[in-house]
């Protein structure tokens, strides 16, 4: 770690993951390496290793920084329930997933990627915000639910987490694919993150 204040680190690290976001906007995770990254940051190529060895570290980090933002969202939910309903409850939570692209384009793509080549210490930093996001989700069930047992707030958590790894495929179609899907003859019906997420909530809530 170069010599520096705090501050300047953080600073330095949200450049890095501020340019990696910005290259995953138009470009695939295969495509995009720590050379193209330095290319778009105040500093040099080389100082990138400073903070982050491989390029699934960086985005790893853009990862993690995608849940805080989805913590946030949980935290107004868990705190200021409008109405305690079911409906309510899958309103507001497919909404704030319909904020977070970047998280779903991440979960869906690259993310066992990004967990197999990053040091511990950074899979653990991320695990924490992970984690953390898990039991916001639990403390919201409590709050709109409060007759609803452990087991199945379990069960909802571990049925909605994995559903969260499909939600971008299954949402975000080009028009090749569409055009793919018409010539094989299937009926597929296109929904947006927020329908497929509201739908699939409302299911889980009533099984």
């Amino acid at each position: 770690m170069p010599k520096g204040s705090p501050e300047l680190a953080n600073a330095r690290k949200e450049e890095i993951i501020n340019a990696c976001e910005k290259l995953y906007q138009t470009m695939s995770f295969k495509d995009i390496t720590i050379k193209e990254i330095g290319n778009i940051t105040s500093f040099t190529r080389t100082s990138i290793y400073n903070y982050f060895q491989t390029k699934e570290e960086i985005f790893l980090a853009l990862l993690k920084r995608e849940y805080e933002l989805w913590l946030n969202d949980l935290s107004d939910i868990e705190n200021q329930p409008k109405e305690k309903s079911g409906e309510e409850f899958a309103d507001r939570l497919a909404h704030s997933l319909e904020q977070r692209h970047q998280l779903l384009k991440l979960l869906s793509m690259n993310h066992y990627d990004l967990e197999s080549n990053v040091r511990p210490e950074h899979l653990t930093e991320f695990k924490i915000v992970y984690g953390k996001s898990m039991s916001s989700v639990m403390n919201c069930l409590a709050v709109y639910f409060p007759n609803m047992s452990m087991t199945d707030r379990q069960d909802f958590l571990y049925a909605f987490f994995p559903f969260m790894f499909g939600i971008y495929p299954y949402t975000v179609v080009n028009e090749k694919q569409k055009a793919a899907m018409k010539e094989a003859n299937v009926n597929y019906v296109f929904m947006t993150i927020y329908e497929i997420t509201y739908n699939c909530i409302k299911r889980l809530l009533r099984d």
